[in-house]
């Protein structure tokens, strides 16, 4: 009989390619990976490995094994799931992953509520940028997380995750009102932060980046979502931005740019907030999606079901009637 634990192992060697990556992730050991792979390859009485270098590719066997063990992870999500309904009462920790701006405007409703409706259970909230998110779900570090995805950065399926879409955000270039050096003509009358949501959207995005191909750009930092989003969508418009400033936290990218310093695009929950006649914007046609995501089978567990509840009656009206597939 296979053990599950070790499929487990196998499963994420097929994702993260190497068996440091699957020790690291795992809180093992390389070489108690590398027994335990052993001994998995022992139980199927056939090669599933072979190295290339410092990576590990799996045989076709192997590959076939995974796919396997994805079903029977999922079939044990779903026994898990039963348990706890047959229990009855949510109790316990419910590990959660959110991304800042949705921890700020609506997580927090969703916990009042959750704490309302089953004091037993224990949400614990940790920031997590979505890029993060699906090598924690499957390594059993969160249990659910909310992850977002853009036009220009669409979310590739994760197999064993299953994610179900909340909601959709306006994209907005923020600018100084006086403008930016480099700037080719900014247009004028740009609402202020204060004025969103605005109904209709920009009819040339590429026209609305292009007058900015010669200022100073601030992005997110490296490796992130939003740092992909930012530079595709300029290079769609044909250029590459020129970038000064790398800050994650959308109210300090606010900050930045009413200080002059550059532009940059921000979804509708990072400027929603006290106006800043120091910062012009501009709907663009692109948006942002935000859904939630988690171990595929895990959807009918209570807590997670009863989270998802809470999450989707905490989203604000504004942005409750975008909902696309995430």
């Amino acid at each position: 009989m296979l053990d599950v634990r070790r499929l487990r192992l196998l499963r994420e060697l097929a994702r993260r390619g190497t068996i440091a990556a699957v020790a690291e992730a795992l809180s093992f050991s390389p070489s108690a990976v590398s027994q335990q792979l052993g001994v998995l390859e022992r139980e199927a009485g056939l090669p599933l490995l072979e190295r290339t270098g410092r990576r590990v590719r799996l045989t076709p066997a192997g590959q076939n094994l995974v796919r396997h063990a994805e079903a029977v992870l999922e079939r044990l999500e779903q026994a898990d799931a039963d348990l706890a309904e047959a229990r009855g009462g949510l109790a316990g920790a419910l590990r959660i992953g959110a991304f800042p701006t949705a921890t700020r405007a609506i997580v927090p409703a969703a916990l009042v509520a959750l704490a309302r409706r089953h004091p037993g259970l224990e949400p614990m909230v940790c920031e997590t940028d979505p890029a993060a998110v699906a090598h924690a779900l499957r390594a059993g570090d969160l249990d659910v997380a909310l992850v977002h995805s853009y036009d220009f950065v669409p979310a590739e399926r994760e197999p064993g995750l299953t994610t179900e879409p909340l909601y959709g955000e306006a994209m907005y270039l923020a600018e100084p009102a006086g403008g930016t050096p480099g700037a080719r003509g900014a247009d004028a009358g740009r609402p202020s932060v204060g004025d969103l949501p605005q109904p209709p959207a920009a009819p040339d995005q590429g026209a609305v980046l292009r007058a900015h191909a010669r200022s100073p750009w601030i992005t997110a930092t490296p490796g992130t979502l939003c740092h992909t989003m930012t530079t595709r969508a300029c290079q769609a418009a044909g250029f590459t931005p020129r970038v000064r400033h790398q800050v994650d936290e959308f109210a300090t990218v606010l900050a930045l740019v009413a200080a002059g310093q550059g532009v940059a695009v921000v979804p509708q929950l990072g400027v929603a907030g006290p106006a800043d006649p120091a910062v012009h914007l501009t709907r663009l046609v692109m948006q942002r999606r935000t859904g939630l995501a988690f171990r595929s089978g895990a959807g009918t567990h209570p807590a997670v079901a009863a989270f998802g509840a809470a999450l989707r009656a905490a989203v604000p009206p504004d942005l409750a009637g975008s909902r696309a597939e995430a």
